[in-house]
């Protein structure tokens, strides 16, 4: 009697004879760098901090740890953002596909929002559509990455910048913002770090994580450092015009006559809507300098092989931008300044913990622990597992953010559970304190 088995068929899958090799496992050299990059994560971290919490505990989570602003009902989206969804919607001419760099309608009205604060006008060609500024950043790594060359980062910085990088085998190097200088950027380093392979550098301004808000002559001065070295800039503005305190917010793309300037942004924060995933990137090329190297062909090219944005939201957002009131901006801008300056002056209360700046913009502060007052600390993810455990307070640890023994605060939020979050933070650091142990 025939078998209809071949020989290749008759092991099981496993060990011995006929057993088949699954190609599949060969994919694992290409996965080690993906749960490398995944596991620097934001949300990845928090997952980690967020696990010594008991859930069960008689008092509920404080969730002062990521960028989402909108569980609070006082950062609410301006109802006619809203509106503008609804009505894109009920249109029926939002229910295809969408071109590959966006609406075209869409495009104009972020080109013609930008420009508002520019001394030129941005054309509907300038601008690409992104699912979030996210999705922006991994464009732009993506497109400069070419072997052996290497991305200037901020340190602190956002985490998605150093993941991306080597997931894109893009290296990574990492110059200083200073604390005592309103974290400026140390443009000293920048040029130690700098190299004939250095392909950009990359400003986050108004900062995630650092809260800070560049004046016009330091953006001046790395504009000038950037032209020096020959390298373009990546300009994060993802928290354009979320400025609060003394310096107003001022765009990288002012200096595009001295240096090419890529904006990557978003309605995100402004509008208090990250999950609409609407993003852009802008290129700010007055001297076509990245037309020239074909960035935007690099740029189109790969927006042809992702996803783009939903297109009833890109639909929406002429609209969005056209009739949000200045008053609803006044008004984030004004709860935003004062839950940072309940943040800043109850952190100075806490012993163990020091803020070298108050912060001017964002949603964000940093403030450094000093592990030589907290006893049984070992160091930053130890205080925030800690803290999340015994007060039910989520922080981020620094080191997600390449600030080993500093913590993320973010102050977006109601003022009564702002105060109760840090007053919990206040009372951990005196449980802790080697004075009192």
């Amino acid at each position: 009697m025939r078998s209809d088995k071949s020989p290749e068929m008759e092991g099981n899958g496993g060990a011995g004879a006929g057993a088949t090799e699954w190609r599949i496992s060969r994919a694992s050299a290409r996965g080690a760098p993906l749960a490398d990059a995944g596991s620097m994560s934001i949300r990845a971290v928090l997952g980690r901090v967020f696990s010594s919490v008991d859930e069960s505990g008689p008092r509920p989570m404080l969730m002062l740890g990521s960028g989402d602003p909108t569980g609070c009902a006082c950062f609410r989206p301006p109802p006619e953002a809203e509106d503008a969804i609804v009505d894109a919607l009920r249109s029926g001419e939002h229910n295809g596909y969408s071109p590959t760099v966006g609406v075209l309608s869409a495009r104009r009205a972020i080109a013609e929002y930008l420009s508002r604060d520019l001394p030129y006008q941005l054309s509907p060609d300038d601008i690409y559509l992104t699912a979030g500024c996210c999705q922006a950043i991994d464009v732009m790594i993506s497109v400069l990455a070419q072997p052996g060359s290497n991305i200037l980062l901020p340190k602190p910085g956002f985490p998605l910048y150093e993941s991306r990088t080597m997931f894109s085998n893009l290296e990574a190097r990492h110059f200083n913002l200073i604390p005592d200088r309103g974290w400026e950027a140390d443009l000293e380093s920048v040029e130690a770090l700098a190299d004939e392979n250095t392909v950009a550098m990359v400003i986050v301004n108004p900062s995630n994580p650092c809260g800070s808000v560049y004046s016009h002559d330091h953006l001046a001065k790395i504009a000038e450092t950037a032209r020096k070295l020959g390298i373009i800039i990546i300009a994060d503005e993802v928290y354009d015009h979320l400025a609060f305190g003394n310096k107003p917010f001022i765009p990288m793309g002012i200096f595009a006559d001295m240096v090419p300037v890529i904006t990557v942004g978003s309605i995100s924060k402004r509008w208090l809507v990250p999950g609409w995933r609407l993003g852009w990137i802008a290129m700010c090329d007055l001297n076509c300098i990245l037309k020239e190297a074909k960035v935007d062909k690099s740029i189109e090219s790969y927006i042809n092989i992702t996803n783009d944005p939903a297109t009833f939201i890109q639909g929406a957002v002429p609209q969005i931008i056209a009739n949000t009131k200045e008053d609803y901006f006044m008004k984030i801008l004004n709860l935003l300044r004062n839950s940072a300056d309940l943040c800043y002056s109850k952190i100075k209360e806490a012993r163990g913990i020091t803020c070298p700046h108050k912060p001017e913009g964002s949603m964000f502060v940093m403030a450094k622990l000093d592990l030589s007052c907290l006893d049984g600390i070992q160091d930053d993810l130890d205080f925030c597992c800690m803290l999340a455990k015994e007060e039910s307070v989520i922080v981020l640890p620094g080191s997600a953010l390449g600030m080993k023994d500093w913590i993320r605060i973010t102050f977006a939020m109601d003022i009564p559970t702002l105060e109760n979050a840090l007053e919990r933070i206040t009372s951990f650091c005196q449980r802790h304190d080697k004075l009192e142990a």
